[in-house]
Formats: C-alpha cells, structure tokens, sequence
C-alpha cells in the first residue's frame, strides 16, 4: 500500500464535489447539516491516494492559545470514501499531514477531534502518532445534537 497526499489539482474537483454530494462518502460523523459547497483547489487541503487512486481529503485549520504567533496551533480532519475505510490509510495519511504541517509551519501542536463513538478514527489517530488528551464536552453540534468529542494531538517533537 502507497499512501501519497498530494495537492487538489482542477482535475479533480468534479470527483471531489461528487463526494461532498454522497452522504456514504462524507460519513456518519460529517453530518452538520450544511449544504454541500463546491470544491477548489485553493485552501487548507490535499487529496490522498492509495496506490495512485483517489480515496479522501485530508484538511487543516488554524487554532489559537494565545494572542501571540507562537500560541499558534492547527486542528486536521480527514474523509475517506467508504471503500478505503478500515484498511490502515487514515492512519498513515493523518501522520504525513502532521509531519507536512510541521515542516512548513512553525506550529508546535498539531491536533484532530472525533466524536467519542468514532472508534475507527480514534485507533486511527493513535496509530498515527497522536496522543489522546482527553474529552471535549458537549463541543459539537452535529445530525440535530451537541455530542462529546475526543481530543487528541502531536507535538512537533513527537513527530
């Protein structure tokens, strides 16, 4: 198996806006109730592949301890389509962003959320490198409710 992240290219937002149109594909823990909105190739996101066939996105952003630079962290997310569920390439795509992250940012926390009943990205986060930290109370309002979310992270010398 060849995990590779990779820039969005043009190419590829039809397949990316058909994705966000499948509920499948966005996932159980995606739902937030918001339209779907085109994809681009601009913004805090790359595409993953397995053995040189699209399978999700991986995407960042920015979050602040403090007002100065340094305080300065970065949150991820991943979406994999169905068929690439289970099979070990979230884990190794989430590490690559990480180490991506910390080799063009001065950032030195990387860190990812997931519902509390989202035991595949959990595992998944863990075997990646990130420490789980603990639970985030009532943080998400997702599919009409707030749930509980686990908060893991990855600092820059742990990468």
């Amino acid at each position: 198996m060849t995990v590779l992240l990779r820039q969005v290219t043009t190419e590829d937002l039809p397949l990316l806006d058909e994705w966000r149109r499948d509920p499948d594909a966005e996932g159980d823990f995606n739902d937030f109730g918001l339209a779907p909105t085109r994809a681009t190739v601009e913004g805090n996101h790359l595409l993953v592949e397995a053995d040189g066939e699209p399978i999700g996105t991986v995407s960042w952003q920015e979050v602040r301890y403090g007002p100065n630079d340094e305080s300065r962290a970065v949150n991820v997310g991943i979406a994999l389509i169905p068929e690439a569920r289970g099979k070990g390439h979230g884990a190794v795509a989430q590490r690559m962003l990480a180490r991506y992250l910390f080799a063009t940012t001065p950032v030195n926390r990387v860190e990812a959320s997931t519902d509390v009943e989202n035991i595949a990205e959990q595992k998944s986060l863990e075997r990646a490198g990130f420490t789980r930290e603990g639970v985030l109370r009532g943080a998400q309002f997702r599919a009409g409710a707030w749930h509980d979310l686990i908060g893991y992270a990855c600092l820059r010398d742990e990468a």
